[in-house]
């Protein structure tokens, strides 16, 4: 199990490394060399199939988050008819399940991921798909009457022929070479290869907004890059606590944290408040909702239509 210190050591070896971690990065880099290289290779060699719908991919090329689930439910919001279909990372099943029949849920948390629930709850008018194999989700989606499919983290999947989005961390890893040698899975010269690259405070703005605050609050968190939310955590905030992404919560394990600091309530993002929802325990919830610009709307209505007069 990963404590707080291997999270945060992780974390600034991707992104901001030291000494000993720059050290170990070259050490690595003939790893990073063929890692690069296969990818390469693979989309060199692999034809994306046209399955006769509007697709969105919407990814990064680093590890860990940088906002992928909240862009998703943005854009999903400009489409009358989406689906997504992701992988549903952290959850307990595996093969295809509908998560969502337009806002109807049919499986819970275990089943579908948290990000697919919180997907579910946001998206009352979407179809939520999990499937490991994206073509399948695809075609269910298509099978359900679907006239767009978001693909939430779908760079990877070379074999699909999709209107690529790739989202630019903010901040940007300090060291640019691939995995394991940086925070890269692919060479960032991919960012000039995607048809459209989003920036945060040029494409979208965060608005973030906290539900229930309280005097004292401890954040718990189980989200990728967990650093990235000190800038929008409050004064009321008097300790913070990490696990490891996709975690699931014990409720004990909360109550302990709320009692050893004497805190009112648990601080936590609404990726996580979806695997807490049925405990009794004070919540306050950190709200994030992405406003696109008018031109990236623009942009993917002109995509959305020019595929569906093929």
């Amino acid at each position: 199990m990963f404590n707080r210190l291997s999270v945060l050591w992780i974390e600034r070896y991707f992104y901001c490394p030291n000494i000993f971690g720059r050290f170990i990065s070259y050490l690595l880099l003939p790893i990073s060399f063929l890692w690069c290289l296969c990818a390469k290779i693979r989309r060199a060699f692999k034809k994306p199939v046209d399955y006769h719908i509007p697709i969105i991919s919407v990814g990064n090329l680093t590890i860990g988050g940088s906002g992928k689930t909240p862009i998703c439910i943005a854009i999903a919001k400009e489409i009358k008819k989406p689906a997504i279909v992701l992988r549903g990372y952290g959850r307990l099943s595996k093969g295809l399940f509908l998560v969502s029949n337009l806002g109807e849920i049919l499986c819970d948390i275990r089943i579908s991921g948290d990000e697919a629930m919180l997907y579910a709850k946001e998206l009352k008018h979407a179809w939520i798909i999990v499937s490991e194999n994206r073509a399948k989700g695809i075609l269910k989606a298509k099978e359900l009457g679907a006239q767009v499919v978001i693909l939430d983290d779908g760079f990877g999947k070379t074999n699909i022929k999709k209107f690529d989005i790739l989202i630019r961390p903010n901040p940007a890893p300090a060291n640019t070479f691939c995995i394991p040698s940086g925070a890269y899975r692919e060479s960032i010269k991919n960012y000039k290869n995607v048809d459209l690259v989003l920036e945060d405070g040029i494409d979208f703005e965060r608005i973030v907004n906290i539900k229930n605050h309280s005097e004292k609050m401890v954040l718990a968190t189980a989200i990728a890059n967990p650093s990235r939310l000190d800038k929008f955590l409050p004064s009321s905030v008097i300790a913070k606590k990490t696990f490891p992404d996709h975690y699931m919560f014990n409720e004990n394990e909360l109550l302990e944290l709320l009692s050893s600091n004497d805190a009112t309530s648990i601080l936590t993002t609404t990726k996580d408040a979806v695997k807490m929802e049925k405990f009794t325990l004070p919540l306050s919830i950190l709200e994030l909702e992405i406003k696109l610009s008018s031109h990236i709307k623009k942009t993917l209505k002109s995509y959305i239509k020019t595929q569906t007069l093929l």
